[in-house]
């Protein structure tokens, strides 16, 4: 069983366009330095807290009830992150967006390489990170996970194993396309514990943390507490149904939705 986070950036109080991508849509998921301290002090307060571990390859043993923090987008802040986890023994996974190395807000490729140097594992988010990623056409999707594997590899010097579904637009062709690219291990963004196989790649689901969540959900996620996890999983099947149903029509009223609360 494995327990996975998902977060994006950790920022100053406020300050949302220092890191990642920009817009209010994006900004939910960015949480201020305070309340990811906040979060790890839950965890690590756990009577019976997981193990901390790093999944870098299929062949990786995983333990009963392991616990894995994942960061997408491969904003600038993923240096503030990892500084976090590495004040309490901890590593974690930091997901990258190819296309947006060196642009302001992103990582360089001298940060990649420093996140790598101190012990994080460090993965594909695809080259452009695709809008509705599980409806490219088949050749665009092994393209976003080859070329993004093939860029950060030559930045690290280093096979890339590791990858998340940008936009929680997972399918099987998305993980099929990601296993002929090398890919071994691919996070999405469904809210379970379990994990399965496509092909020799394991997949494995996240919890989704916005800027919103409390520590004391967060603890409760991670000690398996069935109500936070019930709630996450009648969310994200929800949001589920209305991505499908509305196409790309539902991102156009998410984007209309915040633009209008600004």
């Amino acid at each position: 069983m494995i327990i996975s986070l998902l977060y994006h950036d950790v920022v100053a109080p406020g300050d949302f366009a220092s890191s990642g991508f920009q817009g209010r849509d994006a900004d939910i998921y960015k949480l201020d330095r305070m309340r990811f301290e906040q979060h790890l002090e839950a965890i690590n307060n756990l009577s019976t807290r997981p193990e901390v571990m790093l999944l870098d390859s299929a062949a990786i043993h995983i333990s009963s009830n392991a616990l894995v923090f994942t960061f997408d987008d491969g904003g600038a802040s993923a240096l503030v992150a990892a500084a976090l986890l590495e004040a309490r023994g901890w590593r974690g996974h930091f997901f990258i967006t190819t296309d947006y190395i060196g642009k302001p807000g992103f990582l360089s490729p001298d940060q990649i390489r420093e996140l790598h140097a101190r012990g994080h594992v460090v993965g594909s988010h695809s080259c452009s990170h695709p809008v509705r990623m599980s409806h490219c056409l088949p050749a665009q999707i092994e393209n976003e996970w080859r070329e993004s594997t093939r860029i950060l590899s030559s930045i690290l010097g280093t096979p890339i194993r590791v990858a998340s579904v940008p936009g929680g637009y997972y399918s099987k062709k998305v993980a099929e396309a990601a296993a002929i690219a090398g890919i071994e291990v691919l996070f999405n963004s469904e809210p379970t514990s379990r994990v399965m196989n496509v092909g020799k790649c394991i997949i494995a689901g996240r919890y989704s943390i916005q800027q919103a969540t409390s520590a004391a959900t967060v603890g409760r996620l991670v000690s398996g507490e069935w109500p936070a996890r019930c709630q996450q999983y009648l969310l994200w099947n929800s949001k589920k149904v209305a991505k499908k149903l509305g196409g790309s029509y539902y991102l156009a009223l998410r984007k209309l939705i915040f633009r209008t609360a600004e």
